[in-house]
């Protein structure tokens, strides 16, 4: 099915005048920062149709004549031309506000066509740098990008829009990287008798972490992860602790590594490979592969029953759980005195190894593999 950019025409492709909201002359007409080369790249290295979708309040009348506005119209499409961009359909609503027409955005009435088979409408957006984009977005069962600066965030918030909106930025830079990356998250729910587990990591993120196991100390070790890795990761564990630590642990690891190998789907583009950090006293090194084999090389002895309140032999547990689940090489090493600075060392090491293996190049759309399967 075809994917398609909804893309908003005036402060989107081209500045919007302040004075009255028209690009009504060519000496009006100015382009975005950054729209032709990324536009050029999202036709290049992804499969997203381009459509124009725009209100154009009184077209056609006087006080918005036809006349004014199809010359910088033709010159904005020629200039689009040039650089190899093309758009596979343009939108145009000439209606005011008042009149209410089902055509003009946030209404869907002139884009009818697109809910059909033919097109995968979940996995389009709609751009623009207006809320009537993102309440589009919602009505089309698309995603936003609004294009509009990070302070403008809580306005998505303020009209409940934003579980609609996947990315706010004034930046098409930004907008191309998204969109050649893709959403790489994914929600894990793991329920047994033993353990009820929820995690939602997203790969590409900012490291926020809420994490809560019942198990003070993992919960340290797991933040570390997510922030030294700069994936945003939420954990909710209830496990029957009441009997000891070892579910809880073991089946976290396992919800954690379907999750990271969720995310990552097909690898395309990815680093593959990651690696050590010393802490204190500490050495500690981690290599990792997503080769899509698992294996665990441990290389780490604790002389503490505990740490907090984990056993530390269900550390080495933890990881080789996760490498079964996630599929994923991982070869640690930690030495030192001081075993809470080991297994922390441990966790760091992990999630810098997993920054670098995820890291993705919007470029590249290649398996980095000679196999051409990972």
């Amino acid at each position: 099915m075809k994917k398609i950019l909804f893309i908003d025409r005036d402060g989107t492709l081209i500045v919007e005048p302040i004075s009255d909201m028209q690009v009504d002359s060519l000496e009006k007409l100015e382009f975005i920062p950054g729209v032709f080369r990324n536009l050029y790249n999202i036709q290049k290295f992804t499969d997203f149709k381009l459509v124009i979708v725009s209100n154009q309040d009184g077209l056609g009348t006087s006080s918005y004549p036809e006349e004014t506005f199809w010359p910088a119209q033709q010159m904005m499409l020629k200039a689009f031309a040039n650089e190899e961009i093309t758009f596979s359909n343009i939108h145009i609503d000439p209606t005011f506000p008042e009149e209410n027409s089902p055509n003009r955005k946030p209404g869907t009435g002139m884009l009818k066509e697109y809910f059909s088979t033919e097109y995968d409408l979940g996995g389009s957006f709609v751009i623009g740098d207006r809320i009537t984009d993102m309440e589009l977005a919602k009505n089309l069962g698309a995603k936003g990008i609004f294009f509009a600066d990070e302070s403008r965030r809580d306005e998505l918030k303020n009209v409940g829009l934003r579980d609609h909106c996947a990315l706010v930025t004034d930046n098409w830079d930004d907008i191309f990287r998204f969109l050649a990356i893709g959403e790489r998250s994914a929600t894990v729910r793991r329920r047994t008798s033993e353990t009820d587990i929820f995690i939602e990591l997203k790969l590409d993120g900012t490291g926020a972490c809420d994490v809560s196991t019942g198990l003070g100390f993992f919960d340290h070790m797991l933040d570390q992860i997510g922030r030294h890795s700069g994936c945003d990761l939420s954990i909710k564990v209830i496990g029957d602790l009441a009997v000891d630590e070892h579910h809880t642990v073991e089946d976290t690891a396992i919800a954690l590594g379907e999750a990271i190998r969720k995310a990552l789907g097909e690898k395309r583009g990815i680093e593959r490979y990651g690696f050590c950090l010393p802490m204190d006293d500490c050495l500690a090194q981690v290599a990792l592969d997503f080769g899509g084999r698992s294996w665990l090389v441990w290389d780490a002895e604790f002389h503490r029953e505990k740490v907090g309140d984990v056993p530390t032999e269900m550390f080495f547990h933890f990881f080789k759980s996760l490498s079964d689940s996630a599929q994923i090489n991982l070869n640690i090493k930690a030495e030192g005195t001081n075993e809470h600075h080991k297994i922390e060392g441990i966790f760091k090491a992990f999630a810098r190894a997993l920054k670098m293996a995820i890291r993705k190049d919007p470029f590249v759309q290649s398996l980095p593999s000679t196999k051409g399967v990972l």
